[in-house]
């Protein structure tokens, strides 16, 4: 095949499903009725990427994009701002270009260090309408994704709350670390999924103060 050819063809065989007299199932589906289905693909797709072999990925990237074909075909038949394929890949197109000085503009980085900073620069400047480094992170992460997010995205407002556990050196470490972690609060009848969701919704009330706090100019409220 051609460059690209399969990939125009999966894009008519989403579009032939969908129109009339093609699949009835296909054709009645809407945004959020797929949602358990993209969560599917992707927690499948990381398992793969992990543990799997190279034809698990190509499977379960497939699976990934066929679901990110079938929003974009809903979207296009929407009556209201409806939008193509070719309008999603237009956009993330300018948006790497534009969040990639150094390789498609005058900007320069020479280390992955420089470059993050001015990804994280150039990502805050077009979010400059979010009142928030915490805003816009998705509540249906799970709790301990969803904590990772928000203690990066406010690590320049408030230092990250210090661990009262040894240090792991390794990922083994710390995986074997929060599982014990997980043991004693199943022990303790707590739920640490529910735990870790409340703190770090403190944790964002804080930092959404700290930031209050300065746009009004006075001190930070946790330290008065």
């Amino acid at each position: 095949m051609s460059q690209n050819e399969a990939l125009n063809r999966l894009v008519e065989t989403m579009a032939q499903l969908r129109a009339p007299g093609g699949c009835p199932w296909d054709a009645e589906q809407t945004h959020e009725s797929l949602v358990p289905y993209v969560i599917e693909e992707v927690y499948e797709l990381v398992e793969a990427l992990e543990s799997g072999s190279p034809e698990d990925v190509k499977e379960e990237l497939g699976d990934v994009l066929y679901q990110v074909l079938f929003h974009a075909d809903i979207a296009a038949h929407a009556s209201d701002s409806p939008f193509t394929i070719d309008d999603v890949a237009a956009a993330v197109d300018e948006k790497m270009r534009v969040r990639h000085p150094h390789v498609f503009a005058e900007g320069d980085a020479r280390s992955v260090d420089e470059v993050v900073k001015r990804w994280d620069e150039i990502k805050k400047e077009q979010k400059a309408h979010r009142e928030s480094v915490v805003e816009g992170i998705p509540e249906k992460l799970s709790a301990l994704a969803r904590a990772a997010s928000v203690l990066k995205r406010s690590k320049d407002v408030l230092p990250p709350p210090a661990s009262e556990l040894s240090g792991p050196t390794t990922e083994e470490e710390l995986g074997h670390q929060l599982l014990a972690v997980v043991a004693d609060a199943r022990a303790q009848g707590l739920d640490a999924e529910r735990a870790l969701r409340v703190a770090t919704r403190q944790w964002e009330e804080r930092v959404r103060a700290v930031e209050q706090a300065a746009r009004n100019g006075v001190q930070d409220p946790s330290q008065s």
